[in-house]
């Protein structure tokens, strides 16, 4: 089955582009919005999970999703979900802007494979035409927001949303098919020094479960298993103690701002850099450069 991608959606469903995050460099996120008339169309089998936040207007809207018709009355504050690879029917009569955001499959299941602790076979959404979820909707806000105004560390903000959001839809709103268990492997000693190496050597910018995972050849669930069972620590939080560490070793050894330290050590920004700093060695950047200095 070919799937369709975010780019080409609006092949199958014409609507005006408001917005997009095309080019910003986000990783596993992706976001556009548009403005629809009314229509009645089969949406493809999407690459991406698909998150449908209304914006501006109220119409009646059915679904029509694995044989079986929804129907609700969706506007401003209400979401529908839509899980991957799965043709579905949409019809609505009155005009409405929505915010699309998608994710990824690798971005979904790394992390559903590091909340389980487990070899992630396949991540599905409920057939969820409507719900009225703050949590669900002040990410998507957000996330918009930073489509529209993109700030520095834009990549890595989005990211640690992202990572929130999708924990919050697994909680409610996932069904999640685990492997079956293979035994208790661990990381070969050359694939833990290669994962090893290759987070050292992107510390600088957004890294994605799935990236690292890819340059082992390992499934991102996989990948995050034996990671653990390796290193005692889940790929995200080795990825952030690294950080740390290279930001105390600049702090201490360097007269680099502090502000140049966490762009180098990939925080999203100098307050970022200090909220983690503290939190890890229990005083701010600022007053442990004090105490080395004195």
């Amino acid at each position: 089955m070919t799937l369709c991608s975010p780019e080409n959606l609006p092949d199958f469903v014409p609507g005006q582009i408001l917005a997009r995050s095309d080019g910003l460099g986000w990783n596993g996120v992706a976001l556009r919005t548009y403005g629809y008339k009314g229509q009645d169309v089969m949406v493809p089998a999407m690459r991406d999970f698909m998150l449908v936040s209304y914006r501006v207007g109220v119409t009646p809207m059915q679904r029509r999703f694995d044989g079986r018709w929804s129907r609700a009355v969706c506007g401003p504050g209400t979401v529908s979900l839509l899980t991957r690879s799965q043709v579905s029917h949409w019809h609505w009569t009155e005009d409405v802007t929505v915010t699309h955001l998608y994710l990824t499959e690798a971005f979904v299941a790394g992390i559903a494979a590091e909340v389980t602790g487990r070899g992630v076979a396949e991540v599905m959404f409920g057939d969820v035409l409507r719900t009225d979820d703050p949590i669900v909707t002040a990410a998507i806000d957000t996330i918009a927001a930073e489509a529209a105004s993109p700030e520095f560390g834009t990549g890595l903000y989005v990211e640690s949303i992202g990572r929130q959001l999708v924990i919050h839809l697994l909680r409610r709103y996932a069904s999640v098919r685990i492997h079956e268990a293979q035994g208790r492997g661990k990381l070969t000693s050359a694939h833990d020094d290669r994962a090893r190496a290759f987070i050292e050597e992107n510390l600088g910018r957004s890294l994605e479960l799935g990236e690292i995972a890819a340059e082992l050849n390992m499934s991102p669930g996989t990948f995050a298993r034996q990671f653990r069972r390796t290193t005692g620590m889940a790929p995200y939080a080795y990825v952030t103690e690294r950080r740390l560490e290279h930001a105390r070793r600049l702090l201490q050894e360097s007269d680099l701002p502090a502000k140049q330290v966490a762009a180098t050590c990939g925080f999203c920004d100098q307050a970022h850099l200090t909220r983690m700093f503290a939190r890890r060695y229990g005083v701010t950047p600022a007053a442990f450069r004090q105490s080395r200095a004195g």
